[in-house]
């Protein structure tokens, strides 16, 4: 039965109107569009002039005596066309002095346009008229907004009894009709709710639409942003989608859909702040732990406290470090530990990963089955790392990536600890070094005494005297000769694979190699002053 109101929410029907005092004390009489007395009334308008049809929207119910309408038929044609092109609801012309009778041209026209054409046979006050079909158009916008409030304070309620984003979806789901998705503004899924055609997963649903309502969404979808984000976001933390998939979403569903996003920007600031205060704590253990402020004998249980229980195998110490690199734009660091989080969680194994963002940190604790699969683990570790770095966006455009240093396979706490401290000053002295997915603390502890000699005078001027003849040269000459010395002692005095590594043919290299030896003074086959040199470009890093 219809109601006479718009559903959809954005007026009253023509049928509506009709019934109205006002319109009813015309005594209209249907002459045209009969089967579209549904359409949506938005507005009233009462005008007499030819070119009405510029001064209105679409949507308007027109109210004329006639005058404007035009004495030749052709007019009268032009007249219903241009109305119905501009997509008014109805026509409604009261007879009188200017029309005993409706011309047929009009009729016509209007039946052939599927434009409701309606006469009054009595003298109406169209003001009245006007007035109150604007009270009814203002009642039922009320009502929808009733009806939004109602979403929202189910919303609301179910955050107070304890409840999270996906109770919201849930209700939102449940008065749409529809599946409702929550999304990051780059498109990735965090939440669906409801259900798709013939009970059909939200999910599934989601992934077979997810690519076209990126760039194309569906006619009739309603996409509501979720405010809040953090600097560069536009001010955008996520993404409400509401797609047509059992029905098209009507305008109160959108407005219920706004008052939702207003909660879950909330309720996602909220659970940030928390997740990023956990993962705080988790880094603020791990950092007393490794700098000896908790035994060995008490970290077990404080571990336990935060979720981490190993198994009988060894810890692996690993630490990320990002250091300069941080962007102020950055999504922030519990973006960086839930994206971490969820790649580690198909390891399989026990993980404790914390955030130290005034170091610029990251370290972690896993549990190994055994020694053997650490390459493995570190690995897949090192990936992850990376992958959350990328995700929460904090490194600047154009910065090198993550240092990731995997410390040795610990057999309990005490050395779990000392791993730890050695794997972050590890990770600050392999800073420059050549990318690798990454760096065994083992292999740097050279590095890492370097590192520490970095401000003691005797490091600079002992660089200075071993390579100091070559950075002259190179300050000064090409093609420079620092690269070609790197190389070659990278590669242990293997000259074929320096020359290939370098493209050069054999004579070229001999002729750099022995201007280098002839800068420095000294024989590059001579095992000491091979090592000589090793140490000094590598001390060349921190010594600047």
């Amino acid at each position: 039965m219809d109601s006479g109101y718009d559903t959809r929410g954005a007026g009253i029907t023509v049928r509506r109107a009709l019934e109205l005092p006002g319109l009813r004390s015309g005594l209209p009489e249907i002459v045209a569009g009969a089967d579209r007395l549904g359409r949506t009334v938005r507005w009233v308008h009462a005008g007499e002039v030819p070119n009405i049809a510029s001064l209105l929207k679409g949507g308007e119910l027109l109210l004329t005596t006639g005058y404007g309408l035009g004495t030749r038929p052709a007019d009268q044609r032009a007249f219903v066309r241009t109305l119905a092109e501009r997509g008014i609801a109805a026509l409604v012309v009261e007879l009188g002095p200017r029309f005993a009778r409706l011309p047929a041209a009009l009729v016509e026209s209007a039946r052939a346009a599927d434009l409701p054409l309606v006469q009054l046979h009595r003298e109406v006050p169209f003001v009245t008229v006007t007035e109150e079909i604007h009270t009814e158009i203002v009642n039922g916008h009320y009502a929808l907004l009733q009806r939004a409030e109602e979403v929202h304070r189910r919303c609301t309620e179910a955050l107070l009894r304890g409840g999270g984003v996906p109770q919201v979806l849930e209700i939102l789901a449940g008065f749409t009709g529809n599946p409702v998705f929550l999304e990051t503004t780059d498109g990735q899924l965090l939440y669906a709710a409801g259900e798709g055609p013939e009970g059909a997963d939200p999910l599934q649903v989601w992934e077979g639409l997810r690519d076209r309502h990126q760039d194309d969404p569906p006619a009739g979808s309603a996409l509501v942003d979720v405010p809040g984000g953090g600097p560069g976001s536009g001010g955008v933390r996520a993404r409400l989608v509401l797609l047509p998939v059992r029905s098209a979403p009507e305008p109160v569903h959108r407005m219920a859909a706004e008052r939702a996003a207003g909660i879950l920007a909330v309720v996602l600031m909220q659970a940030r702040q928390e997740e990023e205060l956990a993962a705080r704590g988790r880094g603020d253990f791990l950092n007393d732990l490794a700098e000896g402020r908790v035994s060995a004998g008490d970290a077990p249980a404080q571990a336990r406290v935060l979720g981490f229980k190993p198994g009988a195998g060894p810890l692996l110490p690993v630490v990320m470090r990002l250091g300069d690199m941080l962007s102020p734009q950055g999504g922030g660091w519990a973006v960086l530990a839930r994206a971490v989080g969820g790649e580690l969680a198909s390891l399989g194994v026990p993980v404790l990963l914390g955030v130290r963002p005034v170091e610029g940190r990251v370290p972690l604790l896993l549990g190994l089955r055994a020694e053997a699969d650490r390459p493995a683990v570190a690995d897949r570790v090192a990936a992850a790392l990376r992958a959350g770095v990328e995700r929460a966006g904090l490194l600047r455009p154009g910065g090198g990536p993550p240092v990731v240093v995997v410390g040795p396979a610990a057999g309990g706490w005490a050395a779990a600890a000392t791993g730890l401290r050695h794997a972050a000053e590890t990770a600050t002295a392999a800073q420059g070094l050549p990318d690798r997915p990454w760096h065994d603390a083992r292999r740097l502890d050279i590095d890492l005494l370097l590192w520490r000699l970095r401000d003691h005078p005797d490091l600079a001027a002992f660089v200075d005297r071993a390579i100091g003849a070559v950075l002259d040269h190179d300050r000064r000459s090409r093609p420079p000769l620092l690269p070609t010395l790197e190389t070659y002692l990278a590669h242990a005095g293997r000259k074929a694979e320096t020359a290939r590594e370098l493209h050069l043919n054999r004579q070229t290299l001999y002729n750099r190699l022995a201007r280098i030896g002839e800068l420095l003074g000294t024989d590059l086959d001579d095992p000491q002053t091979v090592l000589t040199l090793s140490l000094a470009l590598r001390a060349r890093r921190h010594a600047q």
